[in-house]
């Protein structure tokens, strides 16, 4: 009987580490970031503003971006398709994503109605993507980053910088530089 017991224990050691490491693994799978990181939207910024307010979030992160840039390519498929990306961003802001060569109507945060390209172009002066523009509760842009950033470690810094008041007193850069 013991004999039996001290083979038994071991096997279900292994059996019980093998699923903590498929659970471990499993939580940490990538995910889309057009189900778990941007939020579904009609284009009503307006309204986006209001329901950011009303779930308590810090601001509202617009990423610009068209088809055919790889950098928008790689930060969805590297950075926002990361579960502590999507979850850390979905708590903190409302966000969504805009094609800049989009012809879909939007109407902005002080309820202008325009295509995406012409709020993209006209409004922020997006020439390259991606760009993250990040407005805080009044619909005022307030941090702005172009290109991809390294990594997921620097993106989450970046939601730090801003979620946190940062950007109130330093640049994003000096940011990185302290937090090292």
């Amino acid at each position: 009987m013991i004999a039996q017991a001290s083979r038994i224990i071991p096997r279900f050691a292994l059996f019980v580490i093998a699923l903590a490491s498929f659970s471990l693994f499993a939580a940490t799978e990538p995910r889309d970031p057009y189900i778990h990181f941007f939020q579904p939207t009609f284009g009503d910024f307006q309204e986006e503003l209001e329901d950011a307010r009303a779930d308590g979030k810090q601001g509202v992160l617009i990423f610009f971006e068209m088809d055919e840039c790889p950098f928008c390519h790689r930060m969805k498929q590297q950075v926002l398709n990361q579960p502590e990306v999507q979850d850390y961003f979905r708590e903190h802001f409302a966000v969504f994503s805009v094609d800049v060569e989009g012809d879909v109507e939007i109407t902005d945060f002080q309820g202008r109605t325009m295509r995406q390209s012409d709020f993209a172009f006209r409004e922020f002066r997006v020439r390259a993507t991606p760009v993250f523009q990040f407005f805080n509760l009044d619909g005022e842009p307030i941090t702005r980053f172009t290109g991809a950033t390294r990594d997921v470690r620097e993106f989450l810094q970046l939601g730090e910088f801003v979620a946190d008041g940062h950007y109130q007193h330093m640049n994003f850069t000096r940011f990185k530089r302290e937090a090292r």
